[in-house]
């Protein structure tokens, strides 16, 4: 469980290096700026550092562009090449440091006790291999993540790579929440409850994880713009964001309506104090709290912390609905008492 609300915490503070733009921070790895403890003030650098770093972003981008050339992908693997604004050197700043190196401290510590979760998951060997295997397959993913970052914001953050980057936390965070509940049942008999229930929770899932996805390419579309006018404007961002950004609403009221019909069938089908009715109230939690937050960001030109909420309900609701389908599919036998 503890592992768990890290990936949450590390979720949202990666929403809160994305929204105040501070991914290049700590411009090297795992080191920042050269230290361990990265520096507050401007003086303790050394003189050549913007050019040192620019060199360095320089070289791995060009091993990336080289990568996409072997898959294929050969035009953004030129555009990257050609991309000049690599070259523009960051300025230092002490804010931006410390909110990266505070969220790779999180990731390290979530990667910590994801190591933790492998070696103790050795101990459900007998009864159920898919534990251990799991766990080492998403220790491997966590790895492959961490690199993807560094890609995301080293390329000025390629559209489609930034969707992967946020489908593929999802898939971490799936993954532990998939070990934690069948050690949790580990050796107890085990029923598929409601079979009508369990499809439409799938659905549910399904338009929510797709809705995540159209919400990071409105993101993408939004730095867009706001490197058309140059960070002018902000007020009018959301405006020419177009048509992804009305699919992106469309698909928010698909979700709202399927997850009215779910709770209507939950509370038909389960007693008052269930799993599944706790989970359905929080999952209607977080979908209006996701609301409120879309509106702010609509309507209020897109304040960080509105952006950085978002992003951490998004994944919120993910893990409220998954866990609610792992309940119905893999229910422990008269835990539950219907009505």
């Amino acid at each position: 469980m503890t592992t768990i609300v890290l990936l949450f915490v590390l979720i949202l503070a990666g929403g809160v290096v994305r929204s105040s733009g501070s991914g290049m921070g700590c411009p090297d790895w795992p080191k920042c700026f050269g230290r361990y403890i990265p520096p507050t003030n401007i003086n303790e650098l050394p003189k050549d550092y913007k050019q040192k770093y620019v060199a360095k972003r320089l070289e791995k981008n060009q091993r990336f562009a080289k990568t996409l050339d072997v898959f294929g992908y050969s035009d953004l693997a030129k555009r990257i090449r050609e991309d000049r604004s690599i070259l523009v050197p960051e300025e230092f700043n002490a804010g931006k440091t410390w909110t990266e190196y505070i969220n790779r401290l999180v990731g390290a510590l979530s990667g910590v006790f994801l190591l933790l979760s492998l070696v103790f998951s050795f101990n459900y060997w007998k009864t159920d291999k898919r534990i251990a295997v799991l766990s080492f397959l998403n220790l491997v993913l966590v790895g492959f993540q961490a690199w993807l970052g560094s890609i995301v914001v080293s390329t000025n953050l390629v559209a489609w790579i930034v969707t992967v980057h946020m489908l593929l936390a999802l898939a971490i965070l799936g993954i532990c929440i998939y070990t934690y509940h069948a050690a949790r049942i580990s050796g107890r008999p085990t029923s598929v409850s409601k079979p009508l229930v369990s499809i439409l929770t799938l659905v549910a899932l399904l338009m929510s994880t797709l809705q995540i996805a159209f919400g990071t390419e409105v993101r993408e579309k939004i730095d867009a713009v706001a490197n058309h006018f140059q960070g002018g404007y902000r007020d009018s961002w959301v405006a020419h964001a177009g048509d992804i950004f009305h699919h992106h609403r469309d698909i928010a009221l698909v979700v709202l309506v399927l997850n009215i019909a779910l709770f209507v069938l939950i509370r038909k089908n389960f007693s008052r104090h269930s799993i599944q009715q706790q989970l359905m109230s929080f999952t209607f939690l977080i979908i209006t709290l996701q609301i409120v937050t879309g509106i702010l960001l609509s309507y209020l030109a897109l304040p960080p912390v509105a952006q950085a909420s978002h992003i951490v309900l998004a994944s919120l609701l993910f893990g409220a609905q998954f866990y609610l389908l792992l309940n119905l599919f893999q229910g422990v036998k008269g835990r539950e008492v219907s009505k």
